[in-house]
């Protein structure tokens, strides 16, 4: 599989599909090593999708020496676009971190972004919001992988979809499992999330921007997406009330599709 050097670091990447690029991030995870299947639908029939391994998480290296940033880790993108020859591409962040690198690419390198979509994401990072983010973190310390796992979860499903579908989430095989034995990694990425502050630069963003608010969702709902679509010219929302954190269950991911085959259509 392929891992190329990238601004000073092994990247671990993956490209599914043909057609326009859009390179696409996750938050505390990955959407390759058979995690495209998670991808919204329809994506990979129609254009190409670029996905990575953030630093430190499945085959990316790390180098602890360097402070973790948003705009550390939008360098890395700006680097895999090069390195892959692509001139413009749809900047898909999807959940929380993926979506705040997806912005200081933006404004890093406004040639590379066609369009802009973000969900369950932030402007900066508000006491609030910090507070959570340090108590996963720590619970993930003090306590372990398994915890840590069944709260996030718990923070991030919809309620009906998380009791149907419990067993599969939590475990050694479950969700977030990246970050099963890589307290290290949580950490500096869990840094990165902190440090994120878009406040008085958003509004160089010049491109179609797409926000989704997520309606159920604790931890970053329509309280921290909102001001990310009043701080970017000409962003328009996407409100799902019924959404929680992760876009899951058949219903959800058809409703997010639709809106999102949509928007990058148009642009």
């Amino acid at each position: 599989m392929p891992v190329a050097k990238i601004n000073d670091h092994s990247m671990y990447y993956e490209v599914h599909g043909e057609g326009e690029p859009i390179i696409l991030a996750g938050g505390w995870g990955t959407f390759c090593h058979g995690g495209e299947k998670q991808l919204p639908w329809g994506l990979t029939e129609r254009y190409k999708v670029i996905i990575f391994d953030h630093r430190g998480i499945g085959e990316s290296g790390d180098d602890h020496a360097v402070p973790p940033t948003t705009a550390l880790y939008a360098q890395d993108v700006i680097g895999l676009a090069a390195h892959l020859g692509v001139e413009r591409a749809h900047l898909v962040g999807l959940i929380g971190m993926g979506a705040c690198i997806m912005q200081e690419v933006a404004v890093a390198k406004p040639s590379l972004a066609r369009s802009m979509v973000n969900t369950g994401c932030w402007l900066y990072c508000d006491r609030y919001l910090a507070d959570q983010l340090k108590m996963l973190l720590w619970t993930h310390r003090d306590f372990g992988f398994l915890p840590f796992q069944k709260i996030v979860s718990l923070l991030s499903f919809e309620p009906e979809y998380y009791a149907k579908n419990v067993d599969r989430l939590l475990g050694e095989d479950g969700v977030w499992g990246e970050l099963n034995g890589r307290i290290d990694t949580h950490r500096r990425l869990i840094e990165a999330c902190l440090d994120h502050d878009m406040r008085g630069r958003a509004d160089q963003i010049r491109v179609p921007t797409l926000v989704q608010h997520a309606g159920l969702d604790p931890v970053t709902g329509p309280r921290t997406t909102k001001p990310i679509e009043q701080a970017i010219p000409g962003a328009v929302g996407l409100d799902m009330p019924e959404a929680s954190h992760v876009i899951a269950g058949s219903k959800r991911k058809k409703e997010f599709a639709e809106a999102l085959l949509d928007f990058l259509g148009r642009h």
